[in-house]
């Protein structure tokens, strides 16, 4: 977006020109800011600044408007007499403020009002000191910006109400940082608004818009944008062409949020490397694909594979690569594209011949690592992005071999990148993807409304005698199978890792967890949007086949759905490996509806990616010893749905034993370490950011007086090698 290539002229006038048409619409086609002190405000000086606003919204743009309230006599004479000139002004800016009339109408207020409710627009409040006469500001001056940081300046007569675009004579002058003469003039025309912006005017007072008309302009926004309205309108003397199909391009309606914008501007100033580590429900799919279209609008040419840990994952990204406007090539076992290779095999030849500027093959990470199409990856060269969702699975040793040193332009969405247990593996990926460009936590999200609020209840479950005795055995023997490698670094022997896997199932899938559960449930039998999560009796940390049967898990849910089903007599579906692509579609759909199915019993499969907004409630029955896994877990169930003000999570703190049969320092005790310290860490984690913190925070002061933790701090305490 530059203003290099537009022909501006030095000035315009309302009887030789159509100062929208000529001036307005092209400059901000090309603009990401728009700096605008006006006359004064209504509703009609709101839809006329919407006036070519579409072409700065698709570039992701701000708006700063500072404008003044049309006052009365009556207005300036209460001023004069000490009445509150904040709440004079208020209600004059209330007084100008009228109901669209028509449908076009409304559709600007809510081209406005999407970009108020996003802090895109920002709008103050103009008027000098009551004894200054009048009471209104008149000054009427704005700056224009590009993303290469030039500007355009005008000032003039003419001001954002309708009678002023169009019939009384009206003037401007304008003003291009591109052209030496003028730029000066352009820098104190930037300087007067910003020094107005910031108040520091002498004899003017600025004040923030009013809290009620603010929620006033909000109530008008609506789920999408019609960003043609311009177009058909005005009747643009200059194209604005929908790109072709397969040219990567923002979706109408999607305005990107600061966080998202800031994080593609860093990743492009890293050379079009980085990591984007945001929580779930942040955004990561739209920021990933909204700088693939920065990546391409820079380079002009560019090969865009993007790897998913799963099917059911790449199917979800398809539906959002097709929003911005590309036409993937979908690789995997069972992609509805049967021809898919053949695909491949062409794009990536007639991309090398220069047939083709772009394309896009999304794959999930088998597919990517299979020796077919590693073979056709490898004919590619530097103009290609490799875009990783859920980038922390390629940390491991049969993934990260996969990531090709030739693909110049490399992007990792996680939200969780950090590997437990495997520093070798994290190293790796910050080695390859370069720098964060951005951390947008969990605790952020929550604080700034991008997921709901929850309420955490740890619930405590008992290990019964011979599911205690089975733990402490093979924790014995998990103590003999740690030794000290060449570096003297602590190891685990391959047979150690299988008895933690071992000892993790015993946990998982602890018997009295579905008593419990039908406790709990009773209050539930009514409700609907509940989601209870089943044994991960596997450890990716341990694991190289992650595709191992979780045969505990599959127990666990044949137990719970009976339970539910036959004797608590609620509706109930299963979500897991078992079901098609098709079917959990169908599923998510029903369960959204609440329509037949209440509840959803789910494993593995719905950790990473999936998107079930309408949950409500979640019982969390077995949960994986890895941070990474229940972090993300949590994350499926915090997503932002209608009528959902909060979410309840439920979470069976698996123990050895009631706290009054511990004998602390005794050898039990102490084999029982390893699971008291990761649950007080899930604990920990969970209820820190609840809204109920002191009902996990009781459990874990009981915990460490019983077994003698001194301190809850420090990540080795509770994130260490497993000891016995």
């Amino acid at each position: 977006m530059s203003y290099r290539e537009l022909a501006i002229l030095r000035g315009y006038k309302t009887n030789k020109n159509h100062i929208v048409k000529e001036f307005y619409l092209p400059v901000l086609k090309e603009s990401v800011l728009y700096k605008r002190a006006a006359g004064f405000f209504s509703s009609t000086a709101l839809l006329e600044l919407s006036k070519g606003v579409s072409g700065l919204i698709r570039n992701g743009g701000k708006i700063r408007f500072i404008v003044s309230p049309l006052l009365s006599d009556e207005d300036i004479l209460a001023m004069k007499r000490g009445y509150d000139v904040r709440k004079i002004a208020e209600s004059a800016l209330i007084r100008e403020f009228h109901e669209p009339q028509n449908d076009s109408d409304r559709e600007r207020l809510n081209w406005l009002a999407s970009l108020i409710a996003v802090n895109r627009l920002e709008i103050k409040i103009a008027l000098t000191m009551p004894q200054k006469a009048a009471g209104l500001y008149h000054e009427k001056i704005g700056v224009f910006y590009d993303t290469e940081g030039n500007r355009i300046a005008f000032t003039g007569s003419m001001n954002e109400t309708d009678h002023a675009f169009y019939n009384n004579f009206e003037s401007i002058v304008v003003f291009s940082s591109l052209v030496a003469e003028d730029q000066r003039r352009v820098c104190d025309i930037e300087n007067d608004f910003d020094s107005l912006w910031a108040g520091r005017e002498k004899n003017i007072i600025v004040m923030e818009f009013p809290a009620a008309l603010r929620e006033k302009l909000i109530s008008y926004k609506r789920d999408t944008l019609h960003l043609e309205l311009d177009k058909l309108e005005t009747e643009e003397p200059y194209e604005l062409l929908a790109p072709a199909p397969g040219i990567p391009a923002m979706p109408n309606g999607v305005v990107l949020h600061d966080y998202q914008n800031t994080a593609i501007d860093r990743w492009a100033n890293q050379n079009y490397r980085g990591i984007f580590d945001m929580a779930t429900g942040t955004g990561k799919t739209f920021t990933g694909l909204g700088a693939v279209v920065r990546l391409f609008r820079d380079r002009k040419k560019l090969a865009v594979i993007i790897v998913c840990p799963y099917q059911h994952l790449v199917e979800q990204w398809v539906e959002d690569i097709k929003l911005f406007n590309l036409l993937p090539t979908i690789g995997y076992s069972s992609s509805k594209q049967r021809d898919w290779k053949r695909r491949l095999s062409n794009d990536i030849m007639d991309f090398r011949l220069g047939v083709i500027d772009v394309f896009c093959f999304v794959t999930t990470n088998a597919t990517y690592s299979s020796s077919y199409v590693q073979g056709q990856l490898e004919k590619l060269g530097k103009n290609t992005l490799l875009l990783v969702d859920e980038a922390h699975n390629f940390g491991a040793p049969n993934l990260r071999k996969m990531l090709n040193p030739k693909f110049e332009y490399r992007l990792a969405l996680s939200a969780t990148l950090d590997r437990h247990g495997d520093p070798e593996g994290t190293e790796s990926l910050y080695e390859y993807f370069g720098d964060k460009c951005i951390e947008y936590s969990l605790d952020r999200a929550i604080r700034e409304g991008k997921l709901t609020p929850y309420y955490y209840y740890p619930k405590i479950v008992y290990l019964t005698g011979g599911e205690l005795d089975q733990y402490r055995e093979i924790s014995r023997k998990i103590s003999r199978q740690y030794h000290k490698n060449s570096t003297g670094t602590l190891e685990i022997t391959e047979l150690g890792k299988k008895l933690l896997i071992e000892r993790s199932r015993i946990v998982a899938g602890a018997s009295n967890k579905v008593a419990l559960l039908k406790e709990l449930m009773q209050n539930y039998r009514e409700d609907s949007h509940i989601l209870v999560y089943c044994g991960t009796a596997q450890s990716s940390d341990f694991l190289r086949d992650t595709s191992e049967r979780d045969e505990e898990g599959e127990r666990q849910i044949v137990s719970v759905s009976k339970m539910l089903g036959l004797e608590l007599g609620m509706k109930v579906t299963h979500f897991t490996s078992a079901e098609s692509a098709l079917e959990r579609e169908q599923i998510k759909r029903q369960f959204a509806d609440a329509n037949p199915y209440q509840v959803i019993v789910a494993i593995k499969c719905l950790d990473e990616g999936v998107n079930i907004p309408s949950i409500k409630t979640a019982f969390i029955l077995a949960s994986s010893t890895n941070p990474k896994e229940y972090i993300q877990r949590r994350g499926r169930v915090l997503r932002l749905a209608p009528s959902k003000p909060y979410a309840t999570i439920y979470d069976f703190i698996t123990l050895p034993t009631p706290l009054d049969y511990v004998d602390r320092g005794g050898e039990n005790a102490k084999l029982d370490l390893s699971l008291i310290k990761k649950e007080i860490a899930r604990m920990r984690e969970f209820g820190e950011l609840s809204k109920n913190p002191s009902d996990s925070d009781k459990i874990i002061k009981e915990l460490i007086e019983t077994y003698g933790l001194d301190t809850i701090g420090g990540e080795d305490m509770f994130y260490g090698r497993t000891e016995a």
